[in-house]
Formats: structure tokens, C-alpha cells, sequence
């Protein structure tokens, strides 16, 4: 049984939330030098994300949060990564825990006693959310397989009172800086996967390697190594069988990665023409006076607004059972997202000319972010492709 969520559609709330993010965003533009040069995780950014409500911005109205639909976060998030990237990333990576406990499993279907207990789970995990400021981190990779339903290594033992955890997850986002780690596992005995709550205190959780990328630095995605770590009962996040469900039916919940891309790709080509409009000392030509930078201007706007323009309708058409043709429409909108961000990044740089390599300006930190989106499970580019590339051509059960 399925319960009705929010409205999917509020145009006002939708615009109200925006604001919000114009409002803080700023802010968060002029901190990120120093995150990423320190690889150190955006605090006071997301100080300023619970003083604005936005821990709770997809918990439904009825649990206290904002009520966001997926629909929304998606360009709330793409709102908050065209200020600043690292935090989009991470900030999703909180987000997610709710999307999946809230507005879709509300479109799962569950037993009543299933639902009954579900209800009293995330209502707690809501409550300390919202009134304990209790950050979320979802880490899911473990670097041993491709997909999202299989590949798990790390197991949950049961034990009186929940499951002991073993394993470990690689690019673990807010590693150190989350409440807790919700953690995709195996459990031994049933052969399911479960997703459920590891607390960061928990003394078999040890945070390992160092964090020094290329791009992304501020997310600080170290190693999680669990060994004998404690989840209770109350700390199982999905009911039995739920996960699998939330996989073949909410498909949509794999590219919540994206916004954080498509932002970044924004902040490129805001640069880009405020860089190529400002006045050049006397006497010198003036960029946008050159033919060649005014050709590589327009074809940054191009490129941009191709791939917003998928995103876009990817995103407002998303909802629990797409068709095989709107599944391949998300993987396509994901694999342009993430691959149209480093391209027009590249581009910005020839059409800015060398100047704008110069760590003083701010695309040479774009240029390192945007690599990254590619490489991005489950729903990486070469996922996208291995995908794409049986669509339509192989059996459903074939892909």
C-alpha cells in the first residue's frame, strides 16, 4: 500500500525555497577558495543550510520539514551548486537519506505492519534532524561492482537487538562531519539488502587514507572501515525488500548526483560572461570584441542550454514506475549533465584565454570540479552508456 505525499507540483513553494538558496548562496561563492584549498568541509555552509530550514527541506510538512517534492530539490539543488559545488554534492548526499525514508517510499508499497513501523522510524530520524541538527551522510560505493542492487560487500550480522556491521565505503562524502552514515549492506542470513543507520560515535566505525583529489575537495570523501559496528532495530531505514523496490520503481533517486554538475556548469558560463563583459584597460582590445572569444561564447550558451534543457524535463517528469523510454531519458540526462560540465569548462578556459587559469580567478577550481562527475556511482557515465547501449536493442531482462 502506497499513502499520498506532498503535492509534487507547488510552483510558489518551489520559488519561495529558490530564494532561500539566493539569499545564502552568495555566501557560500566567497568560501569556496578556502575549502577547496584546504580540502575541508563547507561548516559554515551548512550552518547556514539548518538556519534556513534545509536540513528538513524534502521531510514532508507533516513531520515539520519544508515539504520539497524530488522534483524540487533537484533544481534547488542545481540552484545551490551554481554557488557552490562541493556543497550541492554533499548536501545531497544528506538529502538522499530523505528522499528514499520519505516522499518515495511514500510511493512503495508496504505491509501495514511494515508501514506501521516505518512511520514511527523516520518520524524519530526527522525529529532529530530538524531539532538536533543530525547530518545524514549515504555512502553506497565500495568499488567492486557497477550496480545499485548488487556488489555489496559490507554485511549486517543479526544480533540481539539489530545487526553488527563489517565492510568498508569508499568516497564516503562528509566523512567526519556527518551524525550518522546510511549505509547500503547485505544482511547474512536473508541474502537482502538493507539500507540502515551506522551513528558516526558508534566505536566500530574508523575513518581511514587521506583526502587529497583533484576536484571536489570540500566534500572530504574519506574511507569508512566498519568492523563489528551497531545498527539497531530502530536504525533499519527500509523495511525488508524496500530497497530492491526503491531501485526498480524510483529509478530517479540514482541521478540526484546531477544537480550539483548542472549548477556547476551554470557558474561557468555566469563567469564566462562576466569575465568576457568587463572592461579592458586603455588602449587594449576589449575580449568580447574578438571574434573568436564572441564564437566561443556562443557556443558555451549552446552547450549549456542542451543540457539544462534535458535536465530540466527529466526532472519534471520524474515519478515512482517510469516507462523503459523515460528510464532511458534519466540515464541519458545524467551521462550529458555530467559529461557538459567539464566540456564547458574547458571551452570557458580557451575562450577566457590563459589569464583565467590563474588560481586567483575561480574557473580553474570549475574546471578541476567538473572532472569529477563522470566518475560518479551508481549512475556513472560508462553505467549510462552500458545502459543506453542495450535499450531498446536487448530483452528488458537483458540490460
Amino acid at each position: 500500500m502506497a499513502i499520498n505525499a506532498d503535492p509534487v507540483i507547488d510552483p510558489e513553494r518551489r520559488q519561495r525555497l529558490l530564494d532561500i538558496v539566493d539569499e545564502i548562496g552568495p555566501a557560500f561563492r566567497e568560501r569556496a577558495p578556502k575549502y577547496d584549498r584546504e580540502a575541508s568541509f563547507p561548516f559554515e555552509n551548512f550552518d547556514d543550510l539548518y538556519d534556513a530550514g534545509f536540513y528538513g527541506l524534502c521531510i514532508p510538512t507533516r513531520y515539520g520539514g519544508l515539504g520539497a517534492s524530488f522534483n524540487d530539490y533537484m533544481h534547488i539543488g542545481a540552484a545551490i551548486g551554481a554557488y557552490c559545488p562541493m556543497t550541492a554534492l554533499t548536501f545531497n548526499m544528506h538529502t538522499q537519506t530523505v528522499l528514499w525514508t520519505g516522499v518515495a517510499a511514500d510511493d512503495l508499497d508496504m505491509s501495514d505492519e511494515h508501514r506501521t513501523a516505518h512511520e514511527a522510524l523516520r518520524a524519530e530520524l526527522y525529529r532529530r534532524i530538524i531539532e538536533e541538527k543530525a547530518l545524514q551522510s549515504q555512502p553506497l560505493s565500495e568499488g567492486i561492482a557497477q550496480g545499485a542492487t548488487r556488489g555489496f560487500a559490507t554485511t549486517a550480522e543479526r544480533v540481539d537487538g539489530g545487526y553488527k556491521v563489517n565492510g568498508r565505503k569508499i568516497f564516503a562524502s562528509l566523512s567526519g562531519a556527518a551524525s550518522d552514515y546510511n549505509i547500503t549492506c547485505v544482511e547474512t542470513s536473508e541474502d537482502e539488502i538493507m539500507f540502515l543507520a551506522i551513528s558516526a560515535d558508534d566505536p566500530g566505525v574508523e575513518i581511514v587514507g587521506d583526502w587529497d583529489p583533484l576536484g571536489m575537495r570540500g566534500t572530504v570523501s574519506r574511507t569508512l572501515l566498519f568492523k563489528d559496528a551497531f545498527a539497531a532495530d530502530e536504525a533499519v531505514l527500509l523495511p525488508p525488500g524496500i530497497y530492491n523496490q526503491l531501485a526498480e520503481r524510483w529509478p530517479y533517486v540514482y541521478m540526484t548526483l546531477t544537480p550539483a554538475y548542472m549548477g556547476l556548469s551554470k557558474a561557468v558560463v555566469d563567469f564566462v560572461r562576466d569575465y568576457m563583459s568587463s572592461q579592458a584597460p586603455p588602449g587594449v582590445t576589449s575580449r568580447r570584441d574578438v571574434p573568436q572569444k564572441q564564437q566561443g561564447w556562443a557556443e558555451l550558451q549552446i552547450m549549456y542550454e542542451k543540457s539544462r534543457a534535458l535536465f530540466d524535463k527529466v526532472v519534471d517528469e520524474a515519478r515512482v514506475d517510469p516507462t523503459p523510454e523515460m528510464v532511458a531519458r534519466a540515464l541519458a540526462a545524467s551521462f550529458t549533465t555530467m559529461e557538459t560540465a567539464p566540456e564547458i569548462a574547458s571551452l570557458a578556459i580557451r575562450t577566457c584565454g590563459g589569464l583565467s587559469m590563474l588560481k586567483e580567478f575561480r574557473l580553474e577550481q570549475y574546471y578541476r570540479d567538473a572532472r569529477c562527475g563522470s566518475l560518479m556511482l551508481p549512475w556513472s557515465a560508462e553505467v549510462c552508456l552500458h545502459r543506453l547501449g542495450r535499450h531498446g536493442i536487448f530483452p528488458d531482462d537483458a540490460e
